[in-house]
């Protein structure tokens, strides 16, 4: 068998077990099974493929047949320009959490401390420190095996975070912070049952669960934010396609102002953003 027979076939089986975007994976396990690069490819396409990396190939493509994420094969997914740790604890960094940080860069200067709740993987945080220097950050998560693969991100990437285990902003109790991020779980309960099965058999449902309208944990970081931002600070979700109004109207009534909601690339509602002035909270 060719590289070439190699590379078409496992497109096929991929093709034929339902992945979305075949062609993509099979290269990207093709590139880690036989360490090709593209162009080392093309000049090697037509030769007899070496066994070795062939039966890890087989391997890698076995694995994505059963609908296990790609991320979570390699072990790896990049973001923000930058290369991430994944496996089965954290939910895979996504192109659509890029537009969370964008925002958040807007409004991070050096100095300033920043709050990430359900930081997950660390993807956000990492990454703004990565992009910011001389910024603080916590990350805060209720998964200490989640915050074992952040903590290894923080390391690949060169940036000191400090990372604590537990339920939201009990984590924090009398901190205050320029800026908090939230990507957290926002997936209504009885949808769950139905997303795709890369994320409903393989991401950990703790990171997806948002309860029985997917709002829950809006509610609570928006309840309790206040009491953790500093003069004029900015508290940044990412959100679900459907749930602008219902956070819009979460911070509004919470007394944030300069609400606002900014579309991924997608066109779709993707991060909404508020600033809380201390004399609203004081009328």
């Amino acid at each position: 068998m060719t590289y070439q027979q190699s590379l078409s076939g496992a497109a096929r089986r991929l093709a034929d077990a339902g992945v979305l975007n075949p062609e993509v994976d099979a290269w990207e396990l093709f590139s880690e099974a036989f360490g090709m690069a593209r162009k080392d490819y093309l000049l090697v396409m037509r030769d007899e493929a070496e066994a070795k990396g062939q039966a890890e190939y087989d391997r890698l493509v076995a694995l994505r047949e059963t609908r296990k994420p790609l991320q979570q094969i390699l072990g790896h997914a990049g973001f923000m320009g930058l290369d991430f740790a994944v496996n089965e604890h954290v939910l895979a960094p996504r192109q659509d959490t890029e537009l969370l940080v964008e925002e958040a860069l807007k409004r991070l200067k050096p100095g300033m401390a920043i709050l990430d709740l359900c930081t997950g993987s660390g993807c956000v945080l990492v990454s703004l420190m990565h992009l910011v220097q001389g910024v603080t950050g916590i990350g805060v998560d209720i998964s200490e095996k989640a915050l074992d693969v952040a903590r290894e991100n923080a390391r690949k990437n060169f940036v000191h975070p400090d990372w604590r285990q537990g339920d939201l902003f009990a984590a924090v109790a009398g901190e205050r912070f320029d800026l908090i991020t939230a990507n957290p779980p926002y997936i209504p309960t009885g949808v769950i049952s139905g997303l795709m099965p890369e994320v409903r058999d393989f991401e950990p449902r703790q990171a997806l669960d948002g309860d029985a309208d997917g709002l829950a944990f809006y509610r609570r970081i928006t309840d309790g934010a206040p009491d953790h931002l500093k003069e004029n600070g900015w508290l940044l979700f990412e959100i679900g396609v459907d749930q602008k109004i219902a956070v819009e109207t979460l911070l509004f009534e919470r007394g944030f102002s300069d609400i606002h909601c900014f579309k991924d690339y997608a066109g779709n509602d993707r991060v909404v953003a508020g600033q809380f002035v201390w004399e609203n909270e004081n009328g």
